[in-house]
């Protein structure tokens, strides 16, 4: 029988989203391996054994960090496809959430998603993968339509992950202080794509 869990005060469920940003941040900015329970614990202000309180280990701090970044753009790009008019504002919605996600509020949570990947594990992966494939689902979905209608290349299963690939690596060089703004940026990266 399945146990059904009991909703959480909001300001439990606040406490909680508070401690997973303060963890993304660690996490990106030392590394999930080199952040201690204790530096968790001052980030938000709570002794380090009251983090336990809200999640059994650290690691499922870590996989909350990764399911928020990635959940929280899913949720943003299936609403910008949903009130895209066309099919080249649906391929600029993939490109514009995607960086506006990556580079903006869930930037430390993506981060994290791409280069803490090698500590979870594996019994936490398959929760992680289901959400990250949702994700690229509708990637997928604007590409095959796209190349139906002879808007880009016809290998779209390769064109996504180089794609989400160039997108990624964005964090490492893109700077908010320079001449190109995220969105800018994007329509910039679309064009490179698109067959005219």
């Amino acid at each position: 029988m399945r146990q059904v869990e009991t909703p959480r005060p909001p300001e439990e469920n606040n406490r909680r989203m508070t401690l997973v940003r303060a963890a993304a941040v660690l996490f990106r900015d030392q590394g999930y391996e080199r952040t201690t329970v204790r530096d968790l614990g001052n980030a938000v202000g709570m002794q380090s054994g009251s983090l336990f309180y809200h999640f059994r280990t650290k690691e499922e701090i870590l996989v909350a960090v990764m399911a928020l970044g990635i959940t929280s753009t899913t949720e943003q790009l299936a609403l910008a496809l949903a009130a895209a008019p066309t099919l080249r504002d649906k391929l600029a919605a993939l490109f514009r959430v995607h960086l506006n996600s990556l580079l903006g509020d869930n930037q430390a949570a993506l981060e994290v998603m791409l280069y803490e990947w090698r500590s979870v594990s594996e019994a936490a992966k398959p929760g992680l993968v289901v959400l990250r494939d949702r994700y690229e689902a509708l990637w997928q979905q604007v590409l095959e339509e796209a190349a139906a209608a002879g808007m880009v290349k016809q290998d779209t299963g390769l064109l996504r992950r180089t794609l989400l690939g160039s997108l990624h690596w964005t964090v490492q060089w893109y700077r908010r202080d320079g001449d190109l703004a995220v969105d800018a940026l994007a329509e910039r990266m679309l064009r490179l794509v698109l067959i005219e």
